[in-house]
């Protein structure tokens, strides 16, 4: 049996996952606010509740915010604060007293949707998270890529390419940088550009039933956001020429953009013909838990 935990910023998130990839059980648990401590033996009593439940011992995988620093082994870049300078592998290895694997969450998503999801059977996945923030996972074969930094998809920090005058320099991001891409893409962004638009601060859903009704504002906005994601997708095409992109997040779910996307980013793609396929999903919400426990291939000593 696998393990696999979503640590959210909100919510801690588990599966069991039996060895055909078939869901045993999944359990759901609010994330402590800033306390690490708390937040170690939430993931730990989850785990339990889990074994508990089906009777079996498992795997543990855990996709995280942030990713480990391959100088120090600790916990860097991760919008859970609370987790920054922590050793959360070392610590959750001596709680668990087993082994355990740890990676980003955008890392887990592109797992999942790689071996058995919408990228299953591609040898090149890149799997995108847009949402809260802009991040990336990128798998060869199956397998994530090794990383010698651990950063590999972090396309969201790059600058948004091709800028108009009106996009230059970009909004300040939280990196220190200004004008990446992740500032334009996030839900905070497309927010952001919606309200200058309008002077209206709305939410997802209601941008969602703006499009649907046809609001010309809406239109205005969410062509601009088009523009703009297809470019970004265009230069990771340029530099990684992926088989497939898969789409997760709460934006993924504008179906317009699957269409939408392919027509505008063959301009900006340095080729005659661009076979690169955008994918929603095939797991959902979902792909983040089930990438994590897929961190323990088949045939590996689990624990």
């Amino acid at each position: 049996m696998r393990i696999g935990v979503d640590l959210g910023g909100t919510k801690i998130e588990a599966i069991a996952l039996d060895d055909r990839g078939n869901s045993l059980t999944r359990q759901r648990i609010p994330t402590p606010t800033g306390d690490y401590h708390a937040t170690l033996d939430a993931v730990a009593t989850l785990i339990g509740r889990i074994e508990q439940l089906t009777g079996m011992h498992g795997s543990v995988g855990i996709g995280t915010p942030g990713s480990p620093s391959p100088a120090t082994g600790l916990i860097r870049n991760a919008n859970s604060t609370c987790l920054n300078g922590q050793p959360l592998q070392q610590n959750f290895e001596r709680l668990l007293n087993r082994p355990v694997r740890l990676a980003n969450d955008a890392d887990c998503f592109a797992l999942s949707e790689s071996i058995d999801g919408a990228g299953q059977g591609f040898h090149s996945v890149f799997g995108v998270i847009i949402g809260t923030g802009v991040g990336a996972g990128i798998v060869i074969n199956g397998s994530l890529i090794p990383h010698a930094n651990r950063i590999a998809g972090e396309w969201g920090h790059n600058p948004l390419p091709w800028p108009s005058a009106t996009e230059s320099p970009g909004e300040a991001c939280y990196c220190g940088k200004k004008g990446c891409i992740e500032t334009f893409l996030s839900g905070a962004g497309l927010h952001l550009d919606y309200r200058r638009e309008t002077g209206l601060e709305i939410s997802g859903p209601e941008l969602s039933k703006r499009l649907e009704q046809q609001e010309q504002a809406a239109e205005r906005v969410m062509a601009r956001y088009e523009n703009r994601l297809a470019r970004s997708l265009a230069t990771v095409i340029n530099l990684l020429d992926p088989e497939v992109i898969v789409l997760g997040g709460g934006l993924s779910n504008l179906v317009r953009l699957y269409e939408r996307i392919p027509r505008i980013w063959a301009e900006y793609i340095f080729s005659d013909v661009v076979r690169t396929r955008l994918l929603p999903p095939r797991h959902g919400d979902s792909s983040g838990v089930r990438g994590a426990a897929w961190l323990w291939p088949e045939g590996e000593d689990q624990y």
